[in-house]
């Protein structure tokens, strides 16, 4: 059973899925913005809101990793409650992805091992989104 992380930015969505797809090498992500929605009276689409975006996703790792911009005015926290988790069995991909993701971020701890793992790290990306990264032996 996979599980998909939904993850809501406030304006800088692109921005952060454009990071992202670079970082992991994914497919260019196709983006849904809220202008490209059919008009609907009962939420009208200002200008303000066109080109955000209304949803996107990445697949990285085999995991689906849903993102979108949220309504302006709508209350926003950035980070609060998401941390990804990302387990692989190539040390050189969690080491690249780390590297990555730590540019403008902040580093929790750095990537080493642990009791818990062989290999981990946990950082907070440069758009407020906390990621650990975790060694999986299969043990």
């Amino acid at each position: 059973m996979a599980i998909e992380v939904y993850i809501n930015y406030d304006g800088n969505c692109r921005d952060a899925v454009e990071f992202y797809s670079q970082v992991f090498q994914t497919e260019k992500p196709h983006i849904m913005t809220f202008g490209d929605v059919p008009a609907n009276q009962e939420l009208p689409i200002t200008d303000t809101m066109k080109n955000r975006i209304m949803h996107t996703f990445l697949i990285v790792n085999e995991s689906k990793i849903m993102f979108s911009d949220i309504l302006p005015g709508t209350p926003f926290i950035p980070g609060n409650n998401v941390t990804l988790v990302i387990k692989s069995s190539n040390k050189k991909d969690i080491s690249n992805w780390f590297q990555g993701l730590k540019e403008g971020g902040s580093v929790l701890s750095d990537l080493q091992e642990t009791f818990f793992s062989k290999y981990y790290g946990f950082l907070t990306d440069k758009f407020g989104i906390s990621w650990q990264f975790m060694y999986d032996d299969g043990e």
